[in-house]
């Protein structure tokens, strides 16, 4: 099957009657992923339906957003104030860490409903009962359905915050589209490819969403950001980085797991040995491209975190990044977060199991590779190797 990027350009304006897509930065991205989809994910039949759709549904969203701000010259003036934004690393807690700075009724969400449906933006009155919500849900259930474990290794809520890289997609510079099929020739491109088009684009979505009125400090992550420090900072000048560290070996096999659930659903080739080297790859760039950032930016802080101190004492943690940068944390603010953590237990959708030996790891050498890693940032280790 051969996917088109004119014929998703064409589907998206019939589906939004609009053909404005805005600058077009994309337009490259979306030719180079189109033909990886086609010639190397080696999709199946579910597949084959569901990577057009979510090709079509990112330039309708697109189309949509340029819009809504073109007949409304007034978003772009809106402010974005010092955001929160968890750089990474893969699968070291971002998640939980996300969910807990959202408890904190003085920030605003980047909510996954809203990420990819954006248009109108949620207005406070309407923020828990937008019908939006519930076709999220609805989606998200259908894909528990076809692959029960995805919810296994990645949960996330309709209504809940999601990840950045639901809105980059958007400019087709976004580890979305490599998490949703195996795509190495768009791979190799999104690696060297200038990204502030995307960022520019995420600012703007970022303002639309909260001209409706929702509005407080922004809190985002996606472990893309470590990649692309440059491109976030020039968007973002004032952005509170935070950066979180675990065991170089947990986090290969983990994110080796997650990618292989994600892509099995819409591929049932064995991708195990290209996941196995290119995401392993991906997490030594994200800790170069992180630690060449913050060499050549001293100026810049990067709050280090450190996995094994969020599960061990989330809240005291919490206390040590609000103090970080200059805040505090407000007891109503704590409050929200123990109840959050005491009604979402980990592990309350099943245990995220992974063997490094099913994707041909080898611990001693992963270890190795990583070893300046760890000590550069005095990461405890999970494993009882001895490094």
């Amino acid at each position: 099957m051969q996917i088109q990027p004119e014929s998703m350009l064409a589907a998206a304006a019939r589906q939004t009657g609009f053909d404005d897509f805005g600058p077009s930065d994309f337009l490259e991205g979306l030719r180079i992923y189109c033909e990886s989809a086609s010639n190397e994910a080696q999709l199946n039949g579910f597949g084959a339906q569901v990577i057009p759709g979510a090709i079509i549904g990112a330039l309708s969203n697109r189309l949509q957003v340029v819009d809504w701000v073109k007949r409304r010259p007034e978003v772009s003036t809106e402010h974005i104030d010092a955001p929160f934004v968890v750089i990474g690393l893969f699968r070291a807690g971002t998640t939980l860490l996300s969910y807990l700075l959202e408890k904190d009724a003085r920030h605003r969400p980047l909510r996954r409903w809203e990420a990819g449906q954006s248009v109108p933006p949620p207005r406070p009155e309407t923020l828990r009962s937008d019908p939006r919500i519930e076709a999220a849900r609805a989606g998200m259930a259908m894909m528990d359905q076809v692959n029960p474990r995805m919810r296994v290794v990645q949960s996330e809520e309709a209504d809940g915050p999601t990840e950045c890289i639901s809105v980059l997609n958007q400019d087709f510079k976004s580890l979305t589209w490599e998490a949703m099929a195996n795509v190495p020739a768009y791979g190799n491109w999104l690696h060297t490819t200038d990204h502030v088009s995307a960022y520019r684009y995420h600012r703007r979505v970022l303002q639309l969403l909260q001209s409706g009125g929702v509005r407080g400090r922004w809190t985002l992550k996606s472990p893309h950001h470590a990649l692309h420090l440059d491109a976030l900072t020039a968007v973002y000048p004032h952005a509170r980085l935070i950066l979180v560290h675990r065991d170089p070996v947990v986090l290969c096999a983990s994110v080796c797991s997650l990618i292989t659930t994600l892509t099995s659903t819409f591929s049932d080739a064995d991708h195990r040995r290209y996941i196995a080297g290119h995401w392993t790859d991906m997490l030594a760039r994200s800790i170069a491209a992180a630690n060449a950032f913050r060499d050549s930016h001293p100026e810049r802080r990067i709050f280090d975190l450190h996995y094994a101190d969020l599960v061990r004492d989330p809240l005291a943690t919490m206390h040590r990044i609000y103090r970080a940068f200059g805040d505090e944390l407000e007891p109503r603010a704590l409050q929200a977060m123990a109840a959050h953590l005491e009604s979402h237990p980990k592990g309350r959708f099943g245990v995220h199991g992974y063997d490094p030996k099913e994707f041909g790891l080898d611990t001693a050498a992963i270890a190795e590779r990583f070893r300046p890693y760890v000590e550069r940032y005095g990461v405890p280790l999970e494993t009882s190797r001895a490094i």
